[in-house]
């Protein structure tokens, strides 16, 4: 459609309605991005010049009251009340407005009036965790447990990652970890998981086991690595029972068999054939460290599909304990550890052997058996080793001891194969 115009005057008006809706918008457009650029401040007077060029924009009225709310330098909780107030007066569906309001109110003892707020929040957006979890917080302050628990609990329903705040807060108004766990935790892997994680950096291990034991209920299907923090806080304790119970049962969560190891023996894969490592009971080591290289090797082995290999680059006098397995063992017993090693070119008066470190509250002592080195096919090492009387932990380790000679740079390959440690009857033992 084209629109004509009939005379001189009427283009002329056209043109100046134009240049005035033109000045308009230019001027609206300016003021808002001069708003926007003051807000960005971050300074109070940068928030009150933008609450002047934009005053009917609630979220300049909002920014205004959480800075005099969270500012350290001269906070202003009456400021902030009213900035908020006003905020809402634009924008009465905010959650976040009325939420930081509600908090303002508590900080100035207003109890009726944050509650308030908070219910009202909660009526507007009540599938929010944030609103859930500010309103279940406020509530837990008031001892109002029945209605905190469930605003808590939807909060972690919906953000699982939340659990292991929730169980610290609560375990402080509720002492029984079943009744938390009942009353504010949803029965799900996720917020389990994440209680036992931070319970367990805590060395919090009694209360981790009772939630383990509820993860356990579930039958869940688990990744190996889920296990290790509290088991490595079992390690901690010296709680090696515990610590079986919680690997055999990870293993079973995880789809993760046994491998064929010797009847009776307690090290876990010593044929190496399984990918769970650096973590619990299994083997621990990095492929390259200090000098030596550590592989997989699915060509040289004693028995099995596979065997561990190290390779030594010749540039140093390696020490070097880094393929290591913590074992739990039963005080005073005696038992016979073997193993299988094969090497070639392995220069220097110190080859492979193994280490036996011995840990308890009170113990802490190593034994080693005899090297391997040159070139050797496969030759089975083996050495009886005694528990102390309260130790029933065995760290062991592939071990190459310093050399102190002249031609200490070892180079040269080493294989590891068929390790084993296993309870010697008792008539055996006294031979």
């Amino acid at each position: 459609m084209i629109l004509r115009l009939s005379s001189p005057a009427a283009r002329v008006l056209l043109v100046v309605v134009a240049l005035v809706l033109n000045a308009v918008l230019s001027y609206s457009g300016i003021r808002n991005a001069l708003a926007v650029h003051d807000a960005e401040l971050n300074t109070p007077d940068g928030y009150e010049r933008a609450t002047n060029l934009e005053p009917d924009d609630a979220r300049n009225w909002y920014l205004l009251g959480r800075y005099w709310q969270y500012t350290l330098e001269d906070p202003d909780p009456q400021r902030a009340i009213r900035a908020y107030q006003t905020a809402l007066s634009f924008d009465s569906h905010s959650a976040d407005t009325w939420l930081d309001l509600a908090s303002t109110y508590e900080s100035e003892g207003n109890t009726v009036a944050a509650r308030n707020a908070f219910v009202q929040a909660t009526r507007l957006y009540s599938l929010s965790p944030e609103v859930s979890w500010r309103y279940g917080n406020f509530l837990m302050r008031r001892s109002e447990l029945d209605a905190a628990f469930p605003e808590i609990k939807h909060a972690v329903e919906a953000d699982p990652k939340r659990g292991a705040a929730a169980f610290a807060l609560a375990i402080r108004f509720e002492p029984d970890v079943n009744t938390v766990l009942d009353r504010v935790l949803p029965h799900t892997k996720e917020a389990y998981l994440s209680v036992i994680s931070a319970l367990s950096d805590q060395r919090q291990t009694d209360q981790a086991l009772i939630v383990w034991s509820n993860l356990a209920a579930l039958h869940p299907q688990l990744k190996m690595s889920e296990s290790y923090p509290l088991l490595d806080a079992l390690f901690y304790k010296w709680q090696m029972t515990e610590a079986q119970v919680v690997w055999t049962q990870a293993l079973a969560f995880s789809g993760v068999s046994r491998p064929a190891d010797p009847p009776g023996s307690l090290v876990w894969d010593g044929g190496f054939e399984s990918d769970v490592t650096n973590g619990g009971f299994a083997w621990y080591y990095a492929p390259f460290v200090g000098g030596v290289q550590t592989t997989v090797d699915k060509k040289e082995k004693h028995s099995g599909n596979r065997s561990l290999r190290l390779t030594f680059n010749g540039l140093s006098n390696v020490s070097f304990s880094n393929v290591c397995q913590l074992i739990a063992v039963t005080p005073s017993m005696p038992y016979l550890f073997s193993a299988w090693v094969q090497t070639r070119e392995l220069s220097t008066d110190q080859g492979v052997r193994f280490g036996l470190r011995s840990l308890s509250p009170t113990v802490n002592s190593s034994a080693w058996t005899d090297d391997v080195k040159g070139t050797q096919p496969w030759t089975q090492i083996e050495f009886p080793w005694t528990a102390g009387n309260d130790v029933r932990e065995l760290q062991l380790c592939v071990t190459r001891l310093p050399s102190t000679r002249f031609d200490f740079k070892i180079h040269g390959s080493a294989w590891i194969d068929d390790v084993a440690l296993v309870a010697k009857p008792a008539e055996n033992a006294k031979r």
